[in-house]
């Protein structure tokens, strides 16, 4: 009797520790796959929120390019303001138009960068609670273009003082409309925007080098990125001075541009490619003013 138990007791050691290795790896299997599923809920989210701030940006782009000619409306009040003298209102009305048609335009093609981020600070968070930092890296990348948009206001008003925009907010001055097609061109062509356009392809490569933790972080790594955006697209975004800040075909045809740009694989071959045209095409605009 006392063999048998001596030569079955050691068998016992090894089925124990089987079964704890195997309790552990199906423990962290189910842990990967909670992640996972987690993750994959996320990213639907973040993507559904992007959608529906761009649907309703759109939206109030589109009401606002219909009313243009309506009494009583806010496209009326904007084109109204360059009849007369600016006042404050004008000013923020025509601020709250240019936000709002940089959040329509920039963040389709923001939302690539912005969902890596949220899968990222998945990960990487502490706390668990990735919303609160990839909503504030969206704001901060808004952030940069709603400083951008108050140069711009700015601009506007200071062309309108100098009568160069027409009430319809279109370059009065075929001489004004060649120099801002050829400084695009030319801008296009530049290292600068060379530089700032690979940091907008490449959200992995920025992440990686530029990740900072918590929500601080994320909303000064938005404002990073979105002012290398903001630096790879402004001369684009001048020539809505050119074929008309609330002319809705030039609204879309930029953003599509921009979209291209940054996406699709040659991308920046195409951006080279326009500059090359703006500029031909600025100096005929020119060559032909009479």
């Amino acid at each position: 009797m006392g063999n048998s138990l001596t030569s079955t007791s050691p068998r016992a050691g090894p089925s124990t520790s089987d079964s704890k290795g195997t309790t552990r790896r199906s423990r962290a299997v189910d842990s990967n796959s909670l992640l996972e599923r987690t993750i994959r809920r996320d990213r639907w989210i973040v993507a559904a929120s992007l959608l529906a701030v761009t649907l309703l940006a759109w939206v109030y782009l589109v009401r606002m390019a219909a009313e243009m000619g309506m009494p009583t409306s806010v496209g009326d009040a904007v084109a109204m303001a360059h009849l007369r003298p600016w006042d404050v209102g004008d000013f923020l009305l025509t601020l709250w138009m240019w936000v709002v048609m940089m959040v329509a335009m920039m963040l389709p093609s923001a939302a690539p960068m912005i969902l890596i981020f949220a899968r990222v600070g998945r990960k990487a968070s502490e706390e668990g609670h990735p919303f609160a930092t990839t909503g504030s890296f969206t704001a901060g990348y808004l952030a940069a273009w709603a400083i951008f948009s108050l140069g711009a206001t700015t601009l506007q008003w200071a062309l309108d003082r100098a009568a160069l925009l027409s009430p319809m907010m279109v370059a009065a001055s075929p001489i004004l409309g060649g120099a801002l097609l050829i400084a695009a061109g030319v801008y296009q062509l530049s290292p600068v925007k060379d530089a700032c356009l690979k940091h907008c392809r490449s959200p992995v490569h920025f992440i990686t080098q530029r990740w900072r933790r918590g929500t601080g972080g994320a909303l000064r790594m938005g404002l990073e990125h979105g002012l290398f955006c903001v630096g790879c697209c402004w001369a684009l975004m001048g020539l809505l001075f050119f074929g008309g800040v609330m002319n809705f075909v030039w609204i879309v045809g930029i953003a599509f541009f921009v979209l291209i740009e940054k996406v699709l694989p040659r991308g920046a071959s195409a951006g080279r490619l326009t500059g090359g045209i703006l500029v031909l095409l600025g100096l005929l605009v020119i060559a032909t003013a009479r």
